[in-house]
Parts: C-alpha cells; sequence; structure tokens
C-alpha cells in the first residue's frame, strides 16, 4: 500500500526511472540477494517502505516473524545502501516505537523512555532498531539517512484479510460483507475506548517526497546531528467507537454494531505529536471521511468481480 503510493507520488512529480521488485522477485530477509541487487542498480535514493504488517490478531499470532523478518529487511537494506554509496534513505518505521502510556500527543523525545504495548512490541523493537541503524549510519559514515514514523495508514492498496489486516481495512469488510449478506450486527474487537489516529496513504507519500527532499541544514535543525527521526500524522484521533460508527456510514451499512471487551484493546491511546512536521511546512490534506471513502470506493470495486456484485 506505502509503497505504491510513493510510487505514484513520484510520477506525479516527474520521476521516471523508478527502481521496484516485488517480493517474488526480491527476498529482502535474504542479505546476499538484497546485495546483489544494490550492486546491480546502483540507486541514488531509497525507500524503505518494505514492512512485515499487521493488526493487533496478527502481531499477537506471529511475533517472531514480526521481529524476525522486520530487522533483516530494515538490516540488509540500510547496510547494502551504504556500500553501494547511496547517500539519501528514507526509512519508514511506527507509531507503535513509543512507549504504551506515553504522554499524549507523542513527541519525537518520547522515543525509548517507557515500556512499549506488549501486543506488538516485537514489531515496535525491530521498527526502533531500524531508526538506530539509520542514525549510526549518519554517525560513522557521515550518510544522510532519515526517518519518518506514521501513524496509522490506511488507503487503497490496503490489506482486507479479516486475520491480519489492521483495524480500517479490517472493518470496511466487516460492515461491506454485512451489508451484502444482509447481516443484523457486526462485532467489533475490544471496548471501542481506544483513540487512534489516522492518515491517508497518499498523504503519507506526499510526506515522504516533502522530507527526502528537505536540506540538511533543515532537517538536522529538527532531528539534531544524527538525523533522527519524524512524526508524520493529523495532529488528530478519533475512539475506535466513533471510528466504526463512522465507517458504517461511508459503506452504508445499517445494522447493530457490538463491542467485544474480551478482545484486547491494545494502547489506550496513539496520537502523535506533529509540530516538527508542521514547523518545517508539511501538513496532511485529507480528512478522515473522504480517505474513507475513497478507500471503500476503491475496495467495492475491487471486490465485484470477485463476488457478483
Amino acid at each position: 500500500m506505502v509503497g505504491s503510493a510513493i510510487m505514484r507520488r513520484l510520477r506525479q512529480a516527474g520521476h521516471e526511472n523508478i527502481i521496484t521488485r516485488s517480493h517474488d522477485e526480491l527476498d529482502l530477509t535474504d542479505q546476499q540477494a538484497v546485495r546483489a541487487f544494490f550492486a546491480q542498480e546502483r540507486p541514488d535514493c531509497v525507500f524503505l517502505a518494505a514492512a512485515r504488517v499487521g493488526g493487533i490478531h496478527a502481531n499477537n499470532s506471529y511475533p517472531a516473524e514480526f521481529i524476525y523478518q522486520n530487522l533483516m529487511i530494515e538490516a540488509n537494506v540500510i547496510d547494502a545502501a551504504w556500500r553501494t554509496g547511496v547517500d539519501r534513505l528514507l526509512f519508514l518505521g511506527s507509531s507503535c516505537i513509543y512507549p504504551r502510556l506515553a504522554e499524549q500527543p507523542m513527541t519525537e523525545a518520547a522515543l525509548l523512555t517507557g515500556p512499549l504495548e506488549p501486543t506488538n512490541e516485537p514489531y515496535a523493537l525491530a521498527k526502533i532498531a531500524g531508526i538506530k541503524l539509520c542514525e549510526s549510519y549518519n554517525r560513522q559514515y557521515g550518510t544522510h539517512y532519515r526517518s519518518v514514523m506514521p501513524t496509522n495508514l490506511y488507503g487503497p492498496g490496503d490489506n482486507f484479510d479479516l486475520e491480519n489486516s489492521h483495524v480500517i481495512p479490517a472493518l470496511l469488510r466487516k460492515f461491506h460483507d454485512a451489508k451484502m449478506k444482509g447481516e443484523a450486527g457486526v462485532e467489533v474487537w475490544g471496548s471501542g475506548s481506544p483513540r487512534r489516529e489516522f492518515l491517508y496513504v497518499d498523504d503519507m507519500a506526499d510526506a515522504c517526497l516533502f522530507v527526502m527532499g528537505l536540506e540538511d541544514e533543515a532537517y538536522e535543525a529538527v532531528t539534531g546531528p544524527m538525523r533522527s527521526h519524524l512524526n508524520v500524522g493529523t495532529g488528530e484521533d478519533i475512539s475506535i467507537r466513533e471510528l466504526a460508527k463512522m465507517i458504517s456510514e461511508v459503506v452504508g451499512y445499517e445494522g447493530e454494531i457490538r463491542f467485544d471487551p474480551g478482545k484486547p484493546d491494545g494502547a489506550p491511546r496513539k496520537l502523535l505529536n506533529v509540530d516538527r512536521l508542521r514547523g518545517l511546512g508539511w501538513e496532511a490534506k485529507t480528512g478522515l471521511r473522504e480517505g474513507l471513502a475513497r478507500t471503500y470506493d476503491w475496495f467495492a470495486r475491487r471486490d465485484r468481480p470477485a463476488r457478483g456484485c
């Protein structure tokens, strides 16, 4: 989802020599394959959006895969980039890097100041390691590797598999299926009280190009001499209960919404402080309801042929 959005934004900006590989073509957990790819292609800039991702269920079910695969991907790509002379790289992390009970909204300085949310700790640790990899290569080799920490992302190209998707695609899928089948109610995991921030994926892609294009002096002025990370978000959040109601309205589902407090909630609140990025001149443009409508339109059009709707 994120990689596709970055490609769309790069093409809009007039970039044509975009080098990509699918997972079937290049396994980023394979160090030898990654080094061979970089030695052959020798890119000028790298956007590292690849990752093993998922919602609470997936993180709880596959902690080993989440920490191992993400560590291998970022270590292999960042090191191979340095070995082949890539001066500029952008690493995409996640807002789950911050402590579970971090003061809200969470500033970049909250990193490593407290315990992480247990349900996604392995994934968070891998993403923290990615930030520190970039910082360490900058410190030792003088590279210009940057990190952005997006809030929860959604949009066209998202994963709508109910077993391992994030909350927005999972709810869109649940309400869509319930509408098509005429079901009387939809179950939502958790109490509905946690609050989350959401960013439309094309806004995230725009932020990535903005950050990558910043002059070194401007970036370092807000991230420090090791060129650490920047939060990317909207600066606004919503409860899961409010989100479920909004998604049901976007989908056009009129049945009952039932919450299951026996299922995990995750962190009580995750809102990013985006003052640094705003101070540099970037803000999100897509409102949540507008973004949900675009995402549902993409999903519904994709879903029709398979279901004969």
